[in-house]
């Protein structure tokens, strides 16, 4: 479901998060992290949940992996600030870098904004360079248009250099 910022009520942002999990039950800790995500807004859609191999540090369980378009009418750092709160309420500890998680929320996209703050970088730095999250994202939003290297979604799939192989694993509950 690609979403065109102009037919949003006034103050609505379109969102796309990326949303993971590699401990305990992945998909319950993912629908989890969306339950909680709906709180803050509107969850519009949703893509089929992935498999694939940790990505970074590779000696640790598989990721499901999953996007999520959100309406919301959150600032993009109170939303950063909101989710990094689901995240701590769902046990996610940040001791090793790419290390296991029980939830990881990222922030893609927000509306076509360009954001670099110490804290928050959007369009996410290297969306474009994993496939585990352009697969998921590309099944609901393959149209839209990456506001810095102006490629759609689709596009950046096509050409990433990433060769890890991303699985269906399930739809949605």
């Amino acid at each position: 479901m690609e979403n065109d910022a102009n037919t949003l009520p006034h103050g609505m942002n379109v969102v796309y998060l990326s949303i993971g999990s590699n401990m305990g039950n992945r998909l319950a800790m993912l629908q989890q992290a969306v339950d909680r995500i709906e709180a803050l807004g509107r969850v519009v859609a949703r893509s089929p949940v992935f498999e694939t191999s940790a990505w970074g540090l590779e000696d640790q369980p598989n990721f499901l992996n999953a996007a999520i378009c959100l309406h919301t009418k959150l600032a993009p750092l109170v939303l950063l600030q909101a989710l990094q709160q689901i995240e701590k309420d769902l046990h996610r500890t940040r001791e090793v870098h790419w290390g296991p998680r029980t939830i990881d929320i990222d922030i893609l996209l927000y509306n076509t904004y360009v954001i670099e703050t110490p804290t928050l970088t959007v369009p996410h730095r290297h969306m474009q360079d994993r496939r585990f999250v352009l697969v998921p994202l590309a099944a609901i939003a393959a149209g839209v248009i990456h506001p810095v290297l102006q490629q759609t979604v689709a596009q950046l799939l096509h050409t990433c250099a990433d060769e890890q192989t991303v699985h269906y694993f399930a739809d949605w509950q």
